[in-house]
């Protein structure tokens, strides 16, 4: 890929009120999300845009005959994918689309971001729809028989949201006798109803429900990936922390043409520069990062 450098910056407000993942609905956490901010609060990088960018990918050649690329995303998960009342988007996962899109060329101003539900990814990828998906997406041989993946460019799991002033609670393997709450039908709660964690567990279908139950101290803990637990601890961390020992493993991907190697080689060469310069630790830092937990350098990608 021939690259020549020219400058384009683009910093989006980090604004965060309601939440979904792997599976659940959207819906407000109860209080407001004041608590982050501030002249100290670490600031969002900017990225140089790509001139002159050839890649022998069809998808991207689509993409830049139409002037923009079209990207799917989450819309309603706090500083992960989240888009605000006036339509724009922000958070991790943003950041890592934005950086992407700059290595192949666009400008935040060609991008096109679209909202695509988790149960319909891999059919809005295949017909095209989207060139791009990033968003929570979990890397795994079956969805591989159906899109292809660059990445991973982080590593999920299952962990546990507490209340910031709790000390009991340190592990999955201090749960006995707590009550711990997830969505109805998601992995983390089919995972934490195993007899050897001892937990009792309540089943609703929000997340924003279990972090309010975790708030008015009606639930110990809530469980779901970490990277969506970290968004709501960024939202309120005088009140909530994660406990950080993930106890599972959630490689998340960019999403694209099955047969596109071209376009995955090239996706993969811009997630290794922007860890190399520094770029990534910049946006986690801003967005995931304002919850406290220690940043971790992301996985090696995996080529194929």
């Amino acid at each position: 890929m021939k690259l020549r450098k020219s400058a384009s910056a683009a910093v989006l407000a980090v604004l965060a009120l309601t939440v979904s993942a792997c599976g659940g609905e959207s819906g407000n956490a109860g209080d407001t999300p004041g608590e982050t901010g501030g002249a100290n609060q670490p600031k969002l990088p900017t990225y140089t845009v790509a001139s002159d960018v050839k890649v022998d990918s069809p998808t991207l050649k689509k993409a830049q005959q139409a002037g923009k690329l079209v990207i799917g995303a989450k819309n309603d998960q706090p500083f992960l994918g989240f888009e605000d009342t006036d339509g724009k988007r922000s958070g991790f996962d943003i950041e890592i689309a934005k950086m992407v899109a700059a290595d192949l060329g666009f400008k935040p101003s060609q991008i096109e971001f679209k909202t695509v539900d988790s149960n319909v990814r891999e059919t809005t990828i295949s017909k095209g729809e989207v060139q791009l998906y990033v968003g929570t997406y979990t890397i795994n041989d079956e969805r591989k028989k159906q899109v292809g993946f660059a990445g991973p460019y982080f590593l999920a799991g299952a962990d546990l949201l507490i209340r910031a002033d709790e000390k009991g609670i340190t592990g999955p393997d201090s749960l006995k006798g707590k009550t711990v709450c997830s969505i109805k039908g998601s992995t983390p709660l089919q995972e934490i109803k195993k007899p050897k964690y001892g937990a009792k567990t309540v089943e609703l279908s929000k997340y924003s429900e279990c972090v309010q139950q975790l708030l008015n101290n009606e639930v110990d803990a809530v469980t779901t990936d970490d990277a969506i637990l970290k968004g709501y601890a960024a939202q309120r961390p005088t009140k909530l922390k994660v406990v950080g020992k993930p106890f599972t493993k959630e490689p998340y991907g960019v999403g694209m043409n099955k047969d596109d190697k071209a376009l995955r080689d090239a996706v993969n060469d811009a997630l290794e520069a922007h860890e190399k310069n520094g770029d990534y630790k910049k946006a986690y830092d801003a967005t995931l990062g304002l919850s406290k937990s220690a940043y971790t350098e992301p996985p090696a990608v995996e080529r194929y």
